[in-house]
């Protein structure tokens, strides 16, 4: 379930309060009073079986007593209590509660849980159950304040949820003292019924709410929760506090990988992949929110920064350098510009120093020049006060210019009394504003960062992006060695499963003792690279396992024997399965990277990136990426991390071969949905240069695949689903039917544009003459977990393909529902296409378990009604001169 019966949560013409109470202090009391004086206008019903009156009201014994089946009940009892009250309330017809009561883990006396049982209780009934062990909920815009809370929330535009209850009672009272308002306040306790995604999709299509906030210790559900976030997040500035932070989430594991990918990391990269704003505390969520609706978010992360004081132009720099913001650089045009209203001491440099005396004209000249420069992408103005001009008067000058310009303007006034005046002025016009320059640069980077987050959002991976990888020798590979009870395996056979799917590996032999090994070295050649086999060892460098550069037989042979001695030395009791003898690498200005697959309890597999080499727990220096991934999210991961300015090329040495990293990070992404078993994996090191990538050393950790985890069941993004892609002849010659995938974007300009105006009407309802960005955006890079587009497509002559058709579904978050279209290129219907498109889109639907097709048509789109009928769709009269259309499906699931 998820959005189902929510409409009773926020929007109830009755509640009542099972509980309720006269008594000082208790929770029964305090949320009677609240709910009681919040100024709700439907009808409130106290409830408690001991009293007839509660706070002179009259009050019910039980349920059965109301005067109607309440639209919400509010559960103030004892936990035992909880799941026969759920079971009364359902049968009564109510359908949503709040469970403020806590304790429901202990035992209902029947070998289930008091939750357990409660759940079993509403499930009959579809009640919705917020909590329990929540402060409860409150929806100002209705007066509804169905909670403990000590402080009322004032009515606005924000929606906050948070786990913490405590944090709910401490952000009202903040946020009461500021006057932000809400559309509502959520306390979400436990989560057992209703949680983050439910709250996000029903969030997300609220016309009362304009930006998400929440507060967030946990996540259960990772595919539902990322759908929903993704989805909320496309419409709406979605912003989160994500708690649990520290180091401690770090573990021990069997690779490099497992160790590093902490639970942070995968939230971190989780949150950044659903578009989401993460921020670090209650203040900065609210201070993005505030300019996230007044700024628009800037093209780019180049910062100019104009200030009246090299001071505070300084401590800007440094602030943005801290951040790892960019400084924009001005080219000798600006400068020149600039220095024509300048006096001659000024700084010609950013930040741009306009001396301390600068009256407002100066000001309007330099800020003219910076709006007008190429190379940069926001400006930050800073400007500290002076006796020699009101600061009012240099705000009024230059409001004018920031309303004109598409680039965000940031005002820093520092100062109390002599600037308010500025800051008043400054606040109205809609622009932001802060106290300090540390403040600013935070506001602007985090202007950056969710125009960033809100990029990768629309990112969508498709298949064979870099090629088809031989899926089946790695399959077969990886069955082989589960057969044989192999769970840590080694470099010869992860180098061997990485060679399947593309990615470079130096050549790599596995021996069973030293004659074996030099034998290896002879058919590879000198010099070469010699490593022990153990599995009781996890790092072979700790026990001098590794030995590099090995120019001929006698050194190997050498080796051979130290490394055999130390290992007895040290480790007497590891078992020695022999040797790897490979290719000695040598490439001298490569850097030592790390790459691989760790596995998080929530999130499933994730991909990790970040500086390699022996002391890479020391450099701490890596990123996570949730799978499955493509060049631009593949590059930016890589951007996350310090060593991405160092594979930029530095002091001489050339630029490494980025795309050839990226290539790695996409293929060990296709590694990680392809292959359950693969739980961990780990490349340390990548060697990467301005030559290509090749991995030098690596291995994995596999597992036999619980049920239920099959395929792509444990990613929490579901990725381009290749096995619904059919081949089948039709009318119009030899037809592909796939789902759409983000490469499809030109191929559906051009069938847009074969589409006439009457069938654009027809479609889209009115009259489009070009797909916006945003709007192509949306019908090719879709989520597979929520929505499905099918295309018909036809080879070209030249190469490529054409889109000749499409159907697309929508499913409700609950999934029983879908929503579909379907067009055909204005040349080619009657052809048959639409059906075969469209019977293709209800087997789906069919599969997974969708209950009802529906749609609407115009009353003159006469074909696509005698499509309908045929399909068995029952046709009505709807409202505007629609049809509506709908099928009931017996599911397949």
């Amino acid at each position: 379930m998820t959005i189902r019966n929510l409409n009773h949560l926020f929007a109830p013409a009755s509640v009542a309060v099972i509980g309720a109470s006269d008594r000082p202090g208790s929770v029964g009391a305090t949320v009677w009073r609240n709910i009681a004086s919040g100024g709700f206008q439907g009808a409130l019903w106290p409830v408690n079986r001991r009293h007839a009156r509660v706070a002179g009201c009259l009050a019910y014994a039980g349920i059965g007593e109301l005067p109607a089946a309440p639209e919400l009940a509010v559960i103030c009892t004892p936990a035992p209590t909880v799941p026969g009250l759920v079971r009364d309330l359902g049968a009564a017809g109510c359908r949503a509660a709040i469970v403020i009561s806590a304790g429901l883990d202990a035992g209902a006396g029947d070998g289930r849980s008091l939750r357990q049982a409660m759940l079993d209780a509403a499930r009959p009934w579809l009640l919705r159950i917020l909590g329990p062990n929540c402060v409860g909920l409150l929806v100002p815009r209705i007066g509804l304040n169905a909670s403990f809370a000590p402080a009322a929330a004032l009515p606005g535009r924000l929606a906050f949820v948070a786990q913490s209850g405590a944090l709910v009672t401490a952000v009202l009272d903040w946020a009461a003292a500021r006057r932000i308002g809400f559309s509502c306040f959520v306390s979400l306790g436990d989560g057992t019924d209703v949680d983050f995604g439910d709250l996000l999709d029903y969030l997300a299509a609220d016309e009362g709410t304009d930006a998400i906030l929440l507060y967030a210790e946990s996540v259960r559900q990772a595919r539902k929760f990322m759908s929903a976030a993704r989805g909320a997040a496309r419409g709406k500035p979605t912003l989160v506090v994500k708690a649990g932070r520290g180091a401690g989430a770090a573990r021990a594991a069997f690779s490099h990988t497992g160790a590093l990918a902490g639970a942070d990391l995968v939230y971190d990269a989780a949150l950044r992949r659903a578009g989401m704003l993460r921020v670090f505390t209650t203040a900065e969520l609210f201070d993005a929110v505030s300019m996230l609706a007044r700024t628009r978010p800037p093209a780019g992360a180049r910062l100019a920064i104009l200030t009246n004081g090299g001071g505070p132009g300084v401590m800007a720099a440094d602030a943005l350098d801290d951040a790892g913001g960019v400084l924009a650089t001005l080219d000798g045009v600006t400068l020149d510009r600039l220095g024509q209203g300048l006096p001659a001491l000024w700084s010609r440099a950013n930040p741009v120093d306009i001396i301390g005396d600068a009256p407002a004209e100066r000001y309007r000249h330099a800020l003219e020049v910076l709006l007008a420069a190429p190379g940069l992408d926001a400006v930050l103005l800073i400007h500290a006060p002076t006796a020699i001009v009101p600061s009012e008067d240099i705000a009024r000058v230059l409001l004018p210019l920031a309303a004109a310009t598409t680039r965000p303007v940031l005002c820093c006034w520092m100062g109390g009394p002599s600037v308010a005046q500025a800051r008043r002025l400054c606040i109205d016009a809609g622009l932001p504003v802060f106290d300090t320059p540390e403040e600013a640069v935070k506001g602007f980077q985090q202007l950056v960062d969710y125009r960033r987050n809100q990029a990768v959002l629309m990112q969508a991976p498709g298949p064979g992006e870099l090629g088809a990888p031989d899926r089946a020798a790695a399959r077969a590979r990886i069955t082989t060695l589960l057969a044989q009870g192999a769970e840590a395996v080694g470099e010869d056979a992860t180098k061997a499963l990485l060679a399947a799917y593309g990615i470079p590996v130096v050549a790599t032999e596995a021996v069973a003792d030293p004659a074996a090994a030099l034998a290896a070295a002879r058919r590879l050649g000198y010099p070469v690279a010699l490593k022990i086999r153990s599995p009781d060892i996890v790092h072979k460098t700790d026990v001098g396992g590794v030995a590099l550069d090995l120019a001929d037989e006698a050194a190997l042979m050498a080796a051979l024997d130290a490394m055999q001695a130390r290992l007895r030395q040290q480790c007497p009791a590891a078992r020695l399965d022999g040797f790897t003898v490979q290719v000695m690498a040598r490439r001298p200005h490569a850097l030592e990277l790390i790459a691989g697959i760790s596995t998080d309890p929530v999130f499933g597999p994730v991909v990790l990136f970040g500086h390699g080499g022996i002391a890479v727990e020391v450099t701490a220096d890596q990123a996570i990426g949730l799978p499955p991934l493509n060049r631009v999210l593949a590059a930016d991961l890589v951007s996350r991390t310090r060593v991405a300015r160092l594979l930029a090329g530095y002091r001489g040495r050339p630029p490494a071969d980025l795309d050839a990293v990226c290539d790695v990070l996409v293929r060990i992404g296709q590694l990680a949905a392809d292959l359950p078993e693969l739980v961990e994996l780990d490349i340390n090191p990548l060697l990467a240069d301005a030559d290509g990538v090749v991995a030098l050393d690596a291995r994995m950790r596999l597992q036999q695949v619980e049920p239920g985890r099959e395929g792509s069941a444990r990613l929490a993004i579901l990725p381009y689903p290749d096995h619904l892609e059919r081949q089948m002849h039709s009318a119009v010659g030899p037809l592909k039917l796939r789902p759409i995938r983000p490469e499809d974007a030109a191929a559906h300009v051009a069938f847009f544009q074969a589409l006439t105006p009457e069938d654009v009407h027809m479609r889209m309802f009115g009259q489009m003459r070009t797909l916006t960005p945003q709007q192509l955006a949306r019908f090719t890079q879709i989520d597979y977990a929520r929505e499905m587009a099918f295309i018909a497509t036809r080879p070209l002559p030249g190469g490529g393909a054409e889109t000749l058709g499409v159907a697309r579904a929508v499913t409700d978050p609950d999934g029983e529902r879908a929503e579909f279209a379907v067009t055909v290129r204005s040349d080619l219907k009657g052809r048959g296409l639409g059906r075969l498109l469209m019977d293709c889109l209800l087997d789906y639907c069919a599969a997974r378990g969708v209950a009802v097709v529906e749609g609407l048509a115009l009353a003159q789109n006469t074909r696509m009604q005698a499509l309908a009928r045929a399909l068995g769709f029952d046709l009505t009269a709807a409202a505007d001169g629609m049809v509506a259309m709908r099928l009931r499906l017996e599911s397949a699931a």
